[in-house]
């Protein structure tokens, strides 16, 4: 049977007849949060009159309050639709994603946060050519940036599609990139207009929110299970009909090559968010070293509990649905927790579930909005601070210029990421992802880190580390299953994957890091020690920091 067809049991679940007269309702609930968080957009425009205003907010938001942003910014669909769906399908195998999403806050908090606040000014290209040369590693950091964005930019469109498909009732192809094209232009007018104290406060609402939504479908499925999570999992293992659906295997424990493929994966997960650009711009927006620490201590706490109720809305979603009307709905599993609000609620055709389903999935879109503006603004930042002000003008652009050239490169990278976002709007969200963190873990950690503490680092080292790192983990994407050879795949009916793993951290990101040392000990480019002291001491102790 086709899965697109309205007749489908999946679609009759999400969005029957019941579901279709509750959908003013929906409706209405996404039209107030896309105004309400319009109108905080054009209040903070108002607002916005320098380029610090613009790239950093002004350096004017408190440790909590950019704690609370950066959990808005983190906690995406990919943590909200993608692990509650995979922990429904795969059990213990899709709670593995929480761990890696939640331990890899301790690489950041320990290694990066308050160098990388001391050292630079709006973005990570600052730290990289403070003591190399300027053009081409700004150039490189710069292309990096927007790489990974458009990466981690694919699974919130492809989210955004799902997510806004499954209320409305829209099975066409058609429908579905029109809700892409939609997301795309909204995240465009957040950030041309916004900048980042625009998506701060966005992203800062986005939190409450989500987690306001989180513990009350969280609550009502203990409530439902008595609160005996035991009883829990016993009825999500019995209705999953799967064998070992609470022990490790059910999805890389089948093949020594699916063992290897969550070890790159976890590998992906630990290493990638101190290297991801839309997370590391966020330690600009409050003016200390010591309040970067505290929003990051902040923002562990905040996305620790997030992470703990995603287990309950998908082992939840897994005890009260049939893993075919999880499925056939979105194949990868995306809609489990909307679908399990839904069913909490009374089911297709209650008020109640209606309800509950239209608040849910509002909070994924408002999830989905905050994300994308903070990768968008991330990414144009960087071509308009690194490449067009410091490569192309050689430094001579003025502040108006660069805002200029910031907003034309947001409506540029809108129209790429709704192109991409319309072909992988069948993949699950939290796998593509995993994508983004590997990218960013093998071309701009290695960089950064051996930039903050390895007085030999060159300008050749930090070109290899970068290219060498992007372009083989995006080299290696191309050629995986993600892209073909699975009926999941972005290309479906063509197979022209060889490389076997579906996240390339394992071969990539140590070759970031050999890339690095290797370009490094072989160039004859003698390493400026002075510019390695200053900012060491600049990093270390936050003296002349902006």
């Amino acid at each position: 049977m086709n899965l697109l067809d309205p007749t489908h049991p999946g679609w009759q679940l999400a969005a029957g007849e019941g579901a279709s007269e509750h959908r003013p309702l929906i409706i209405t609930l996404f039209g107030l949060f896309v105004v309400a968080t319009l109108g905080i957009t054009v209040w903070a425009g108002k607002q916005t009159k320098s380029a610090s205003d613009f790239y950093a907010g002004g350096r004017q938001f408190t440790g909590f309050q950019n704690g609370l942003a950066i959990s808005g910014d983190y906690m995406s669909a990919a943590s909200f639709l993608g692990i509650a769906g995979s922990i429904a399908l795969f059990g213990y195998d899709g709670f593995l994603y929480s761990i890696g999403f939640l331990v890899a806050w301790l690489v950041a908090l320990l290694l990066v946060a308050e160098p990388l606040r001391n050292s630079g000014r709006y973005t990570m290209g600052d730290v990289l050519a403070y003591r190399m040369k300027q053009r081409p590693v700004r150039t490189a950091a710069g292309t990096s940036t927007i790489v990974v964005s458009i990466f981690y930019l694919l699974a919130q469109m492809a989210g955004a599609g799902v997510l806004v498909s499954l209320l409305l009732g829209i099975t066409s192809d058609g429908g579905k990139i029109a809700i892409v094209a939609l997301v795309g232009i909204l995240m465009i007018v957040y950030v041309t207009i916004g900048g980042m104290k625009g998506t701060t406060w966005v992203q800062m609402v986005k939190a409450v929110l989500l987690i306001a939504g989180t513990l009350l479908i969280t609550f009502l499925i203990l409530l439902k299970f008595n609160f005996n999570v035991s009883d829990l999992l016993g009825a999500a293992a019995t209705n999953s009909g799967k064998e070992g659906f609470l022990e490790p295997g059910l999805k890389y424990g089948v093949s020594a090559m699916s063992k290897l493929d969550f070890l790159s994966l976890g590998i992906a997960l630990v290493l990638g968010t101190a290297g991801l650009p839309h997370i590391l711009i966020r330690f600009y927006t409050v003016p200390t070293a010591q309040a970067a620490r505290k929003s990051v201590n902040w923002a562990i706490g905040i996305i620790g509990a997030f992470y703990l109720m995603t287990i309950v809305l998908g082992f939840g979603a897994a005890a009260l649905l049939k893993p075919e009307d999880i499925t056939s709905s979105n194949k990868a599993g995306n809609t489990a927790a909307p679908l399990a609000a839904l069913e909490i609620g009374g089911g297709s055709g209650s008020t109640g579930g209606a309800i509950l389903l239209a608040v849910i999935s509002a909070v994924a879109f408002a999830t989905i909005l905050a994300v994308v503006a903070g990768l968008t603004l991330a990414s144009s930042s960087s071509f308009a601070h690194d490449i067009y002000a410091n490569v192309i003008r050689r430094g001579k652009a003025t502040e108006k210029e660069e805002m200029r050239a910031a907003r034309w490169a947001t409506v540029f990278i809108g129209v790429v990421s709704i192109a991409l976002g319309a072909l992988a709007r069948d993949l699950n969200v939290a796998g593509l992802v995993a994508l983004a963190f590997a990218v960013a873990a093998s071309a701009n950690l290695p960089t950064i880190l051996y930039s903050l503490f390895w007085k030999k680092f060159t300008t050749q080292g930090a070109l290899w580390s970068i290219y060498g790192g992007l372009f083989t983990a995006v080299f290696l994407v191309l050629f995986s299953p993600v892209v073909s050879g699975k009926p999941t795949s972005m290309f479906k009916g063509v197979d022209f994957a060889w490389f076997p793993l579906e996240n390339p951290g394992l071969i990539s990101i140590p070759l970031g890091f050999l890339l690095g040392w290797l370009g490094s000990v072989l160039t004859k480019e003698e390493p400026d020690k002075g510019k390695y002291a200053e900012l060491e001491v600049k990093s270390l102790t936050g003296t002349g920091a902006h």
